[in-house]
């Protein structure tokens, strides 16, 4: 049943915007029809042929004149919706939180989506990944984190931070340590060509070994240069007699090293007497990323090392 037709009287300001809003190619055609209601309303054409007129059911007609009756331009705007009521609140990213706090379920080293919402019971697995991603929890990353509990951790830190900024006059400042057993692997590798027709490299899982080398590095802080020799071995012995090296490449120069805590680095007192020019300065505990040379090593290993193949122990330590 179509309500009783109302009388539609337009204002000139009205009839100016609706006509305005007819011409217009950006006027939405929900607008549109809205507008040409009115103003056929407005022009005394009955509801059955605005109907016919604009395309729609003459109850449509019968609304939109009742509403710009009651409430003129404004009625013919959309009214707000309240919406669904959402499933999950602050309350459900609350639970989700407590449970990463926890430790995961028996049987599993980390907690995952699907786990997550077993574990809620009344969250779907979706909403568990959502939730995730907007709060950047990455569950499948891995990090490692070292704290030194040296007790002297300022003042040895102080030490070898003071010989990077400050170094003595006249003296030589050289960071050293080992890389050991890198291994030289030979494994087939080269461009792999994939059915969409993306390449790329790879190499074969199958590898075979030949041996092992460990490389002792000494890095001079003021120049960058590196001194290195290679060792089958990592002994007190080796690193003895690569400090000799060191002693004959400086010869006179009083030198500064610096190292971590390995054993065969101390205990050296009577090297050190036959070396009066020599002074050992050792990282703090669990701090060796104060060795400049760590560093070194970091970039040897991912722009020479990483992904490479060697026929023989030579090859690895010529490259």
């Amino acid at each position: 049943m179509i309500p009783e037709a109302r009388e539609v009287r337009l204002s000139k300001k009205d009839r100016k915007v609706l006509e305005a809003c007819c011409r217009s190619p950006m006027t939405l055609q929900r607008d549109l029809k809205r507008a040409r209601i009115v103003l056929l309303a407005a022009d005394g054409c009955s509801t059955r042929s605005i109907a016919k007129e604009v395309g729609v059911q003459p109850r449509i007609v019968s609304l939109w004149r009742h509403r710009y009756a009651d409430q003129d331009l404004e009625g013919l705007q959309d009214k707000p919706r309240p919406g669904k009521q959402p499933i999950y609140t602050k309350t459900t990213d609350k639970r989700i939180l407590k449970l990463l706090d926890k430790p995961p379920p028996q049987g599993f080293a980390r907690w995952t989506g699907p786990l997550l919402a077993e574990a809620l019971g009344d969250v779907d697995v979706q909403y568990v990944w959502r939730f995730l991603r907007s709060h950047k929890i990455d569950l499948a990353a891995r990090k490692s984190w070292c704290e030194s509990n040296d007790p002297n951790f300022t003042a040895k830190a102080a030490d070898i931070v003071g010989l990077y900024v400050a170094p003595p006059a006249k003296a030589i400042v050289l960071c050293v340590d080992e890389k050991p057993s890198i291994q030289a692997l030979e494994r087939a590798q080269g461009y792999l060509k994939l059915p969409n027709g993306r390449a790329l490299t790879g190499q074969s899982h199958d590898y075979k070994r030949h041996g092992t080398t460990t490389l002792f590095a000494a890095l001079e802080v003021a120049t960058g240069k590196i001194i290195a020799t290679h060792s089958k071995r990592r002994r007190r012995v080796e690193f003895l007699d690569f400090m000799n090296s060191l002693t004959a490449a400086f010869p006179g120069r009083k030198l500064h090293v610096i190292l971590d805590n390995l054993n065969t680095h101390k205990k050296n007192e009577n090297w050190l007497k036959a070396h009066p020019n020599v002074q050992f300065h050792f990282t703090p505990t669990s701090a060796s990323w104060l060795n400049q040379v760590e560093v070194w090593f970091s970039i040897l290993q991912g722009q020479s090392l990483s992904g490479t193949s060697f026929t023989s122990l030579k090859q690895l330590q010529e490259h």
